[in-house]
């Protein structure tokens, strides 16, 4: 069994997604970021990094139970193990990891911080601009790659499209115009219709 440490975040959704993807069981363990509860010991000792997600799985690769953080490193471990969301071809492998790399270097801290400065009460006009700049740029990127492969890593629905997906699909929080970005666009749309993806933001949000 894995036990999921998570909230219905852009982050957050990644690990329930990719776990209702592969059909494997877990148990899905809320954590109330209003409560601050990422930062009580229970949870450090899981992640000492303190931010959702996190896995405890109980069959660890020795059969002891091993804690993994890190959205990127759980969903590769995930794929690793159970063989599934990582493509068999190597050189659409070696894409998808680019694309997650990609989406943790880039993607989740420009949206993150455009949003954040989007949102004060004292907006800094500066900060907001080259926050917003970054994230239509880095929109821009993926666009490029979905008009010419239907996935990001290729032709392979892979772990590269769920780490992406948590921020893609709220592009307006990062003030990205989604109408600009029309593969992106049609992107979202069917990985939203997928019923792994269905039942996990359902899940998520009761």
């Amino acid at each position: 069994m894995i036990d999921v440490y998570t909230a219905n975040t852009p982050n957050g959704i990644k690990v329930p997604i990719a776990l209702e993807e592969l059909g494997l069981p877990y148990r899905l363990v809320r954590i109330d970021l209003s409560a601050n509860q990422q930062k009580q010991p229970e949870f450090l000792h899981i992640n000492p990094n303190g931010r959702i997600p996190a896995i405890v799985d109980s069959d660890g690769p020795d059969g002891e139970p091993l804690n993994v953080f890190e959205s990127g490193a759980i969903l590769w471990y995930l794929g690793e193990k159970f063989h599934g969301l990582l493509p068999l071809d190597p050189r659409e492998r070696v894409s998808a990891m680019e694309y997650c790399f990609f989406q943790v270097g880039g993607v989740g801290p420009m949206f993150g911080q455009a949003g954040w400065f989007m949102r004060q009460s004292s907006p800094i006009p500066l900060a907001v601009q080259r926050y917003q700049d970054e994230s239509r740029r880095l929109t821009a990127v993926l666009e490029a790659r979905l008009q010419v492969q239907p996935w990001l890593a290729g032709r392979s629905y892979s772990i590269a499209d769920i780490m992406n997906y948590g921020w893609l699909r709220q592009l307006n929080y990062a003030g990205v115009d989604a109408a600009n970005y029309p593969a992106v666009e049609d992107w979202l749309a069917r990985i939203s219709a997928r019923p792994a993806v269905i039942r996990a933001l359902a899940k998520l949000a009761n």
